[in-house]
């Protein structure tokens, strides 16, 4: 059995479109290699540092991570399904421990990541912040269906001319 605690760069692509691991920075890593039987059994624990964006109000997020790895690196391909492809093996006395990282550490980030747990997050209509909106802050939504309507009645109290009142400009077009 070997231990080992190193800190490792991050490689690319640990992360999802808001929050992630960058690539390069640090990741401290825990791990036990034991033989058994079929190969190397690798367990341990990595522990990095989160950058992000809230997905309610785009604010940054920084925040710790730590995931679980656990794999076993096979010696051989198995027989009884022929070798698949996605079986992790020992090549050359040499386990790739990188994609484990990386299965381990996506899978464990939120897919929506929150600064806060009570964010409200930007108003739809004007982009303010809701936590720093007035409570009163409303916008008037007129139903799609009606705008067309509510153009008539707004030009109407505007004083514009209706279908049966002639302009001065629809006079000079007749002459």
């Amino acid at each position: 059995m070997r231990t080992l605690e190193e800190q490792w760069p991050a490689p690319e692509a640990l992360s999802t479109p808001l929050i992630g691991i960058p690539a390069g920075s640090a990741v401290d890593v825990d791990l036990r290699l034991e033989s058994v039987h079929e190969g190397i059994l690798a367990t341990g624990e990595a522990h990095a540092e989160l950058v992000g964006e809230c997905s309610r109000c785009l604010d940054p997020i920084r925040d710790g991570i730590t995931v679980d790895l656990q794999e076993l690196f096979l010696a051989s391909p198995s027989e009884s399904d022929g070798g698949s492809d996605e079986e992790r093996l020992v090549v050359h006395e040499t386990v790739d421990l990188e994609p484990v990282l990386r299965d381990a550490v996506v899978t464990a980030l939120p897919f929506q990541p929150v600064c806060r747990p009570d964010c409200q997050g930007l108003c739809a209509e004007c982009g303010i912040r809701l936590d720093e909106a007035p409570d009163d802050h409303v916008h008037e939504q007129i139903d799609p269906r009606w705008a067309a309507l509510a153009a008539l009645t707004d030009s109407a109290e505007t004083g514009a001319a209706g279908p049966d009142q002639k302009t001065s400009s629809d006079e000079t077009e007749e002459r």
